[in-house]
């Protein structure tokens, strides 16, 4: 009986952090939705999210912030989970969605869309204004998503191939990477001035380019993913005592680990695909989640995805607070909180140690 009640105790905790991170990602929304450079009112954002006060406010609320925050909360909840299911099949702390060089690849795309098709040494040259005629951001967001796809399915390939081993996975998720990078430097090199800056600026986090129709497209992805990963909790949790036992309760480890890398990459790709890098994202919010509700994924794969979408609303706000008039890259607000981020694990993983 005491057991039972500890368990029901710690459940009620579970879903208590749960309800307030919910509530917090509904504020930071509200608050994001509300910063800017144009010094509205509260009261003004909120008749021009309803559709009242001038055109430009109502433009403003809803045709730029509103589709700005939804990507906020869609991205940062699915590179989320993407890093809690990895680190989870993987068996790896550090490992991430740019594990399997999924952003590697889509970058490369993205360049050879900008560079070499839209706006680079073959088409337009030098001339601004040809680069900003050609250029369309869906073909440049497709080829990035045709590529991570592609080393996705590459890298899993040749991990079926060679026993699907978490050590293999990580391996050849490296190796692939840094042909991606490589490839990406040379076609930079050819580039001309206006192709390799436009190709840079891709490469920036930056929600600003997010549309509803892009926000659509994301939600559709994380949402299915999230469902399948909630669905198959259990079966990550066995996965958590190692392959053997997990195997004794009856799961397919081998084909749970190829889908799970493969929907968490997918996720990954169609996120990044849009919006750029956006880096540390799937390593900070799965390690603040299991510190707060430890590793049971009934409990982490939803935390974890609003861990996600405060962390992104969070450094979207301070981006744009900090950008006087315009918005800093978000990908370099995320880069700059992952950094100390690491080193306080390493620290604490040190300090533990020695104890």
């Amino acid at each position: 009986m005491k057991y039972n009640e500890e368990i029901r105790k710690n459940r009620k905790r579970k879903t208590i952090i749960i309800s307030v991170l919910l509530i917090l990602v509904i504020v930071l929304g509200l608050v994001c939705l509300f910063v800017g450079s144009s010094n509205m009112s509260v009261e003004e954002c909120f008749k021009a999210l309803f559709g009242e006060g001038t055109p430009a406010q109502v433009r403003i609320i809803r045709n730029i912030r509103m589709p700005r925050v939804l990507a906020a909360i869609i991205a940062g909840a699915g590179l989320s989970i993407s890093g809690l299911i990895m680190q989870t099949n993987l068996n790896n702390p550090m490992a991430s969605p740019a594990t399997l060089g999924v952003s590697n690849a889509a970058v490369f795309g993205a360049n050879l869309s900008i560079i070499a098709f839209a706006g680079g040494f073959i088409s337009t040259g030098n001339n601004l204004s040809n680069y900003l005629v050609g250029v369309n951001p869906y073909s440049t967001s497709v080829i990035a998503f045709i590529f991570s796809a592609f080393s996705i399915l590459l890298i899993l390939g040749l991990c079926r191939i060679r026993s699907f081993r978490p050590g293999v996975v990580v391996l050849a998720g490296i190796a692939i990477g840094s042909v991606w990078t490589a490839a990406t430097t040379i076609l930079q090199f050819y580039a001309t001035d206006v192709g390799l800056s436009a190709a840079v600026i891709w490469n920036f986090g930056d929600l600003g380019r997010a549309t509803y129709k892009t926000d659509i497209i994301m939600a559709s992805v994380v949402v299915a993913g999230l469902i399948f990963f909630i669905i198959t909790s259990w079966r990550q949790n066995a996965v958590l005592s190692g392959d053997s036992a997990a195997k004794s309760m009856g799961v397919n480890v081998n084909r749970l680990r190829f889908l799970s890398m493969l929907i968490a990459s997918l996720i990954t790709a169609v996120c990044v695909s849009f919006l750029g890098t956006i880096g540390f994202v799937g390593i900070i919010c799965p390690h603040v989640t299991k510190r707060i509700l430890g590793q049971d994924h009934r409990f982490s794969i939803p935390a974890s995805a609003l861990t996600g979408s405060i962390l992104l609303l969070a450094a979207d706000t301070l981006s744009r607070s900090m950008g006087d008039g315009s918005a800093l890259p978000v990908g370099a607000i995320t880069s700059m909180l992952g950094a100390p981020f690491f080193l306080a694990i390493i620290l604490f993983k040190k300090k533990k140690s020695s104890v």
